[in-house]
């Protein structure tokens, strides 16, 4: 299979050109796999859970799910995925909860690219322990879509299971491969995926690891998970979610004096960071009316242990990146 789109491929902007892209996909799938077994690394991101949900379709339990929790996600996620695909799309899912190997890993360490080599190398190392344990594997299947093709020939960094050791050796299924991310959404949507999680907003491969910024701690980490669940909570109340492209909280490595019961206290900030953007090589800030902002200020300060201040990140990209680290 080429690596190259085919220029007189249609935009799939409609459920019936999903639909039309999907079976044409199954038939490729089966044709490409047969009666052979397939492994995919879920995450529960946009890219993966479309190319586990088309899998699903393709050949069944012939797909094996392994959903890492490296205790980096948001709220919700890890028990969204079991519910949508264990639950609800019967997948064999294997689910594995290495929260405490991330975290004691991640333990003192500042750096932001040395927490991105730690937090890819356990994955990989979990992953490919799962993998070992399973009989006729012979293919892996990877969310990899066009554009990652485009600017990193064809490897995507947060699936990146490419760094698997030399005794997997897989051949590649890559279902969504030809496809650009409004795309893959109109055929998430199509495959029946919950509407939360194909049009879910960015998020970063390493999660809240790169939003706790500085040393990782539990007691931040949760602070983060905390503020970000009520920013995105509320922006859904006032009719926000869809409307910003991407929003969230960052608690940086440091603390300052507060006030709470009449006592003195010594405690993190929350920032908040709301920007609109097209591609993410630039981004505007979006201005969010005072009233819903004050509502997330006092829910934060009042719901979010270990916190007393609450800051809004006024910053554009440039000067500033969307994320922290």
């Amino acid at each position: 299979m080429s690596d190259v789109r085919d220029p007189n491929m249609a935009r799939i902007t409609t459920k019936e050109l999903a639909d039309k892209f999907i079976a044409e996909q199954i038939a490729a799938i089966r044709a490409q796999v047969g009666d052979k077994k397939v492994l995919l690394a879920l995450s529960g991101g946009v890219d993966s859970s479309v190319c586990a949900a088309l899998l699903i379709k393709a050949i069944g339990n012939n797909l094996t799910c392994v959903h890492v929790n490296h205790g980096l996600l948001r709220k919700g996620e890890p028990e969204q995925v079991i519910k949508v695909f264990k639950e609800e799309l019967g997948a064999n899912l294997i689910y594995v909860d290495a929260v405490d190997r991330f975290l004691d890993a991640l333990a003192g360490v500042s750096d932001p690219e040395t927490k991105r080599k730690i937090i890819g190398k356990i994955f990989i190392d979990v992953f490919a322990e799962e993998a070992r344990k399973l009989d006729g594997i012979a293919f892996l299947g990877q969310g990899t879509i066009y554009p990652d093709i485009l600017e990193s020939k064809g490897i995507k960094a947060h699936h990146n299971v490419g760094g698997l050791p030399e005794d997997l050796k897989f051949e590649l299924v890559e279902p969504v491969k030809f496809l650009y991310k409004d795309e893959v959404r109109v055929v998430g949507e199509a495959l029946g995926l919950p509407h939360n999680m194909v049009y879910r907003q960015p998020f970063p491969g390493p999660g809240l690891g790169v939003r706790c910024v500085g040393a990782i701690t539990r007691d931040r980490l949760e602070a983060v998970r905390e503020a970000d669940a009520i920013l995105r909570e509320e922006f859904a109340n006032a009719g926000l979610e869809g409307k910003v492209w991407q929003y969230f909280t960052i608690v940086p490595d440091f603390r300052s004096t507060g006030i709470k019961d009449n006592k003195r206290t010594f405690e993190w900030p929350v920032v908040i960071r709301a920007v609109n953007s097209v591609d993410a090589t630039s981004a505007t800030i979006e201005p969010i009316p005072y009233e819903i902002l004050n509502k997330i200020v006092n829910r934060i300060l009042n719901e979010v242990k270990g916190v007393n201040r609450v800051l809004y990140d006024l910053s554009p990209k440039p000067v500033a990146t969307i994320e922290w680290e």
